[in-house]
């Protein structure tokens, strides 16, 4: 059964705001735990991807809030410079915080990550300051534009004090795990690295000689349940506390 959905506007700062989108978690299966969910660069909040990843976290007792940035609920094409991507992050952080976005919101555990630039952006906000977050899900983590892994985007990450789970597919031309293995290897905080045998930057496998892609994204999304469990959701068995 899908996800109940709640739209919400987001004020981002004086005559600008966003749409986010609240799947709410499977009452049985409810973790305590929320997900704030970031889009890629080139794919809003209700790209198959998201909505699909949304809809099934939230079964799995997650829930679940997708957002569109500036840029993107615009209708331009091109992302806004990062500043301006991570005041808007903070901002839906504030909103959730503040009771805006979910009932209830502190007695729950955020979350935060996203595909791609989404989950980049979602990793400096950590960096900055991790206040109020619990946990950081980062969905094929650009570590470097194609072809150029001298160009890594990688230095911030040792600043981040809150465990992070990076989901990559074994063909990412962002970074391929082995390019990733050993930064997160050095970092202080927490860092698992999940591989998707075979997948590219979305997960996508080959047609042939791969399990169905369907089974790909379930075996994804139980990790992701699974991972959320034992890190953050054991936490939810005392009130949270944010600032």
């Amino acid at each position: 059964m899908p996800a109940m959905l709640r739209r919400v506007r987001v004020e981002i700062n004086s005559g600008e705001a966003v749409t986010a989108i609240v799947y709410a978690a499977a009452p049985k299966s409810d973790m305590g735990v929320t997900l704030l969910l970031a889009h890629g660069a080139g794919a809003n909040q209700t790209s198959v991807f998201m909505v699909r990843f949304a809809e099934e976290l939230a079964a799995r007792g997650i829930e679940t809030i997708t957002f569109n940035f500036l840029y993107m609920e615009a209708g331009r094409g091109i992302p806004d410079r990062a500043d301006k991507l991570e005041a808007c992050y903070r901002s839906v952080i504030d909103a959730f915080h503040a009771g805006r976005l979910t009932k209830h919101a502190n007695q729950k555990q955020l979350m935060i990550g996203g595909k791609s630039m989404g989950g980049r952006i979602a990793s400096q906000v950590a960096a900055i300051d991790a206040s109020g977050i619990s946990g950081i899900v980062m969905l094929g983590y650009p570590l470097h534009p194609p072809g150029r892994p001298d160009k890594l985007r990688s230095k911030h990450l040792s600043l981040i004090t809150v465990p992070m789970l990076f989901v990559q597919g074994a063909r990412d031309t962002f970074g391929t795990p082995p390019e990733l293995q050993p930064i997160l290897q050095d970092l202080k905080a927490s860092a698992q690295l999940y591989v998707v045998e075979g997948g590219d930057h979305s997960f996508k496998v080959p047609k042939r000689g791969a399990p169905p892609q369907d089974e790909v994204y379930k075996t994804v999304l139980d990790e992701i349940a699974v991972w959320t469990r034992r890190t953050i959701g054991e936490k939810t068995r005392r009130p949270a506390i944010h600032p």
